[in-house]
């Protein structure tokens, strides 16, 4: 098994929203942010080659976003998805499947695409199944106010009319070696992704815990729509993460890209922050 971390850009966040309540003067030792308050925010996809299958989980915001829309969402393209996976030798042709964590439009905006300069719509991974939780695709298709400005319908009904999506409804063994594990906190149905490679469990976390800064429990990022929820999340798995000595891959931290963790006298906490090609 060969496991890559895939940059496709930047995203510039509130500082407020990423860090909810817990006051600037706090989360600024852990977290920079500019003179507006942004945190620039990384935009990491995973990309798992496991025998016959090639595994992308999430695609970033993809490329249909008008020049008004990157600037109203502080997106930079710095870097693009096609290019990081030509780097390691691989199209978008070679993806067997595309796991999505969630339905946000920075963790799916790149399943589709224009064709030829048009308007009109085409799969970015022709061969790839599409795996997303039933609950998140229900939710995607019924958003609640909060929400659906970040589903887009352009990223994924293409997707769906396909025939090519398939649904998770339940924490399972997607494949040999990956495991999903669902949560309600930060949206309905988000799937952290488990990869089982030997000795080692590495977790792609997601929004669950979008920073190292976010791993203190009491941390909850002003975007979880249920904070009381991603709590008891957190407390539970961080536990067992602890417990089973798993290293947390986060998608968003521009700084660190993976952890190990440690029980404290005032809980769980980072120990080592560490890239994840130093793992191998």
């Amino acid at each position: 098994m060969q496991i890559y971390s895939i940059e496709t850009g930047v995203l510039k966040c509130d500082g407020g929203a990423m860090f909810g309540v817990v006051p600037k003067f706090m989360w600024s030792k852990k977290y920079p942010s500019d003179e507006n308050n942004l945190c620039d925010c990384a935009l990491r996809s995973m990309l798992i080659v496991d025998g016959d299958r090639c595994i992308l989980i999430d695609n970033g915001v993809g490329e249909k976003l008008t020049e008004s829309e990157a600037s109203h969402h502080n997106y930079i393209a710095d870097k693009n998805l096609r290019d990081s996976l030509k780097k390691l030798g691989y199209a978008f042709e070679d993806i067997t499947d595309v796991i999505y964590t969630h339905l946000h439009f920075d963790h799916c905006g790149g399943a589709t695409r224009y064709k030829n300069g048009t308007k009109e719509l085409e799969l970015v991974f022709p061969n790839a199944k599409h795996w997303v939780s039933k609950a998140q695709w229900e939710n995607y298709l019924n958003p609640n106010v909060r929400e659906k400005d970040s589903f887009y319908p352009e990223n994924m009904i293409p997707v769906f009319e396909s025939g090519n999506l398939n649904f998770v409804e339940e924490d399972c063994m997607l494949f040999p070696n990956v495991e999903v594990r669902i949560f309600n906190g930060h949206t309905d149905g988000l799937m952290a992704i488990l990869v089982h490679d030997g000795d080692k469990t590495i977790v792609f976390t997601a929004d669950f815990i979008p920073t190292m800064a976010n791993v203190n429990v009491k941390w909850v990022a002003a975007y979880d729509l249920f904070p009381t929820v991603v709590l008891k999340e957190k407390v539970d798995f961080l536990k067992e993460a602890v417990e089973k000595k798993f290293t947390l891959f986060f998608q968003h931290d521009i700084m660190n890209e993976c952890c190990s963790l440690e029980q404290t006298e005032r809980g769980v906490k980072p120990k080592r922050s560490f890239t994840l090609e130093s793992l191998f």
